[in-house]
């Protein structure tokens, strides 16, 4: 399989912008192009995503295992030409000083030739040391070729290619020049999501033909094919027979953070799974359970306000015991109130508590929970569950009496000690949590739905 690691020097170095243009670009050629993102994050994959029209995969270390990880890469693969594997931060960066859960470590693992990304800007001479240094400090990373970013004009980037032809073995495979019209726009926690980014399809647009005119495509086309074979792929799981269930998801500008392997894994385990827009549909679907994932409900609070009717369907529901998961902009919702700016706004008010946004992060990067307390949904749960947090708000105003289903081992969560709020039949946390090999909660949700929907239908 033809494939590449885009990474960078640093961070905010451009190499989303790139990954989004490359994706796009090869599209426009006819090839069917699987991308790929390193980490825990939503918004890059849904740019990814769309540029290449096939839904991303994210590959994560903490996350996953070795084995898993590599997995999870062939079973995107089938009916694909290209894959396009995005980094995240440096190309040496991570969490352990040994760059076990890195981006070079990635790369080792899937046999990933690496294209860098550096930000050039301000830069001349001083480039080939950087280079020079990016390839000693790892020899069993290859380097594959550069891709030179955020350039002042052509006088720049003729010093930076004299210079790196000099000095170092390593091709220039692209200069793309600073232009507004590349700019992504972005906000509190990164880039404004595709579904919510008006002429998100434009913006792919922009990014593929100034790629194309920028970067030599047959030049990454020929660093891929470099890439060694891969092993036999493992196969994916099989579906259920027939679902006997339904779970209704809310998919609008407000809530769309969801990985795809997740809503596979709902399916596979016997659900329907049926989309509801929380900021126009005055009624919900007709459904066993419910999953509101994360998204930006303080950025649509008025107009989720204004749907009052599904707000107290919704509450509605989770008073009669219909199952509900929810995660980090779904907890918000399900509040009693979402404060931000000065304005607040009436949410669901399903849970006895207040959602107020801050300046700063309130909880950020990866997290561990040891399930505690009233676990709803059946057993057996892990003894330890990881997952990731990236979140602005902080719950106020809680119920002295309210359960918790987790204790934060590692993280945030909802009060520095705990996470997954249980009221009747919903779950609701911060944590974002991925059905993996170490915690297969899809089935476990679906599960805990068919069981509500049977003691329903004969009670």
């Amino acid at each position: 399989m033809n494939r590449f690691l885009i990474s960078a020097a640093h961070k905010s170095s451009g190499k989303t912008t790139l990954a989004v243009g490359l994706c796009a670009a090869f599209s426009r050629r006819g090839l069917a192009v699987q991308p790929y993102k390193k980490g825990p994050d939503y918004i890059d994959p849904m740019w990814l995503g769309l540029a290449s029209s096939r839904a991303c995969e994210n590959l994560d270390f903490y996350l996953m295992s070795p084995a898993e990880i590599r997995a999870r890469f062939a079973q995107r693969l089938p009916g694909a030409d290209l894959a396009i594997v995005e980094g995240n931060k440096g190309l040496y960066d991570g969490l352990d000083l040994d760059g076990s859960n890195s981006n070079a470590a990635l790369a080792k693992l899937l046999g990933l030739p690496v294209i860098l990304v550096i930000d050039a800007r301000g830069m001349t001479r001083g480039i080939a040391p950087l280079i020079l240094g990016y390839q000693a400090f790892d020899p069993d990373v290859r380097i594959a070729g550069v891709i030179l970013n955020q350039l002042g004009g052509s006088r720049h980037e003729s010093k930076l290619r004299a210079v790196i032809e000099h000095y170092t073995d390593i091709p220039v495979l692209g200069a793309v020049h600073q232009h507004p019209s590349m700019a992504m726009v972005e906000r509190h926690l990164g880039l404004v999501p595709a579904n919510e980014a008006s002429g998100a399809a434009g913006k792919i647009d922009i990014l593929a033909r100034e790629v194309a005119a920028q970067v030599d495509l047959d030049k990454v086309a020929a660093v891929a094919a470099s890439a060694p074979a891969l092993p036999p792929a493992a196969l994916p799981p099989s579906a259920h027979s027939r679902p006997d269930v339904r779970i209704g998801y809310a998919r609008d500008a407000a809530f769309g953070f969801y990985y795809p392997g997740d809503l596979e894994a709902l399916e596979a385990a016997g659900a329907e799974l049926v989309t509801f827009d929380t900021l126009n549909d005055k009624r919900l679907p007709c459904v066993d359970g419910i999953f509101i994932g994360g998204g930006f409900p303080e950025v649509h609070m008025q107009a989720l306000e204004s749907n009052r009717n599904l707000r107290q369907e919704l509450r509605s529901a989770v008073e009669a015991g219909m199952p509900v998961y929810a995660e980090c902009g779904g907890l918000m919702y399900l509040t009693r109130r979402l404060s931000w700016n000065g304005r607040s706004c009436e949410m669901v008010g399903a849970l006895p508590a207040d959602t107020v946004m801050h300046e700063r992060p309130q909880g950020r990067g990866y997290i561990r929970l040891r399930p505690s307390g009233p676990g709803i949904w059946p057993s057996p749960a892990p003894a330890e569950i990881r997952g990731h947090e990236f979140h602005y708000s902080s719950l106020e105003n809680i119920a002295a009496d309210v359960k918790y289903a987790f204790e934060v081992v590692r993280g945030t969560g909802i009060d520095g000690q705990h996470d997954g709020i249980v009221y009747r039949n919903t779950l609701a946390c911060y944590a974002h949590i991925r059905d993996l090999e170490s915690n297969h909660w899809a089935a476990r949700f679906v599960e805990f739905v068919r069981t509500c929907a049977r003691l329903k239908a004969t009670g």
